[in-house]
């Protein structure tokens, strides 16, 4: 299994076990210490989404701590789902995406939903945030459309700012 995946599941299992939060294991690669980044944990059970939380920039001292936390985020607090019980944990699978730091998309014609995710935003601070290489989603305007219902955000009415990345995926 994957190392960033790995450490996902182990931090689930102790959440959801012991209610407790897993420490960053010292003996993983030194790019788990050393580099930050926006991380985003996706919970499956048996193929269907179960949950998925994260942060588009860092906000943890590595990524380490930013897979930890999200993935802990992901298994309780998905407001979508009610929280991951242990029985669920034999059939979940999981999935840890590395992001990019955004940048502005300059060319809606280049940007490519297979492989940029988007952010839209207003200057009011609403926001909404959708992954690259979605299953059901081929077109940066479905894309858009998703990202602003998630941010109760009407494209046509608000001035927004779109902005682009691209996630490094681990399964």
């Amino acid at each position: 299994m994957d190392s960033y995946v790995l450490l996902a599941q182990k931090a689930i299992k102790a959440y959801i076990k012991n209610k407790t939060i897993l420490q960053a294991p010292r003996d993983l690669a030194s790019e788990f210490h050393k580099r930050r980044a926006g991380v985003f944990v996706t919970i499956y059970n048996k193929k269907n989404l179960r949950g998925c939380i994260g942060t588009f920039l860092p906000t943890k001292e590595n990524i380490a701590l930013e897979i930890i936390d999200n993935a802990i985020s992901a298994c309780s607090r998905d407001y979508r789902f009610m929280p991951i019980t242990e029985n669920e944990l034999p059939n979940l699978s999981y999935e840890v995406g590395i992001l990019s730091e955004p940048r502005p998309v300059k060319d809606l014609k280049k940007h490519n939903p297979k492989i940029h995710g988007i952010i839209i935003s207003t200057s009011d601070g609403r926001r909404g945030l959708l992954l690259p290489d979605l299953e059901t989603i081929d077109t940066t305007e479905q894309q858009i459309i998703i990202a602003s219902q998630k941010g109760g955000i009407n494209p046509r009415i608000d001035k927004i700012q779109l902005d682009e990345f691209t996630a490094e995926k681990h399964r």
